[in-house]
């Protein structure tokens, strides 16, 4: 039976915010793979050295932020549908999937406030393990591996050195540091844990903007749906009510 009247404003109203959903699916899914494939963050985080390699904490927040905006574009999706078919069935198991998402979102939310220094703190220890190692005086092949990890720190970064750096390093630091277009100060002297602490600080902004963003649109669609399926069984079983639609998607 279709619906009418205040239950038909709410339906299409409902498919519009289903459609804004699946958009933000989309741009959270942008949004994710440009910070997996980001020219600074990639460089940095497939570097090894002696065997390690560079901590992946930070990539393993950002495939949680694809898996999320995935998910959200298939439920958009989901819900789209079922909006317009006036399926119960459909809509139900949108509305689960919608507080499945809040919930993951909440936990992932506690989880990265909790190690919102993790991702910064792992990558400049293993800066510092490098920087060590490449102010080794014997010249071994692992002192040249070093080596080369602190430069693709430093060309990346702009920056050279730990900010207390003692005259060992000064005297490799020629050789190791860019160099600035700037002839009174040829070669780049800004500290890399602060450029990485800055870095990763930048990117978990991005994250956390992004979700706010599903947090808000999710809390609307849970508040819509709901609406929306007390309606659509009111009018399956053919009772008679008077409905005003305002702005808000209510029923009085």
């Amino acid at each position: 039976m279709a619906v009418t009247g205040c239950s038909q404003c709410i339906k299409y109203m409902l498919f519009f915010l289903n459609f804004i959903f699946w958009l933000a699916g989309g741009v959270i899914l942008g949004v994710a793979l440009w910070l997996r494939h980001d020219s600074q963050t990639s460089s940095l985080l497939m570097l090894q050295f002696e065997g390690n390699q560079a901590p992946g904490t930070f990539h393993i927040s950002v495939y949680v932020l694809i898996a999320i905006g995935a998910v959200m574009m298939f439920v958009g999706f989901l819900g789209c549908y079922g909006a317009i078919q006036e399926s119960q069935c459909l809509l139900g198991t949108f509305f689960t999937c919608l507080v499945i998402l809040f919930a993951c979102e909440v936990a992932a939310g506690i989880w990265g406030f909790i190690n919102r220094d993790t991702i910064s703190t792992e990558l400049i220890n293993f800066y510092d393990a490098a920087y060590i190692k490449a102010l080794d005086p014997v010249d071994t092949p692992s002192r040249q591996a070093a080596s080369k990890v602190l430069e693709v720190f430093h060309d990346t970064l702009e920056c050279c050195g730990k900010g207390d750096d003692n005259q060992l390093f000064t005297a490799v630091q020629s050789s190791l540091c860019p160099k600035k277009t700037i002839p009174a100060d040829p070669l780049i002297s800004q500290s890399c844990h602060t450029k990485l602490r800055d870095l990763f600080t930048e990117k978990l902004h991005v994250i956390g903007l992004a979700a706010l963003v599903i947090a808000v649109i999710m809390v609307r669609m849970n508040t819509n749906m709901h609406n929306y399926r007390l309606v659509l069984g009111i009018t399956k079983v053919s009772l008679k009510n008077v409905c005003v639609c305002d702005f808000s998607l209510l029923c009085v």
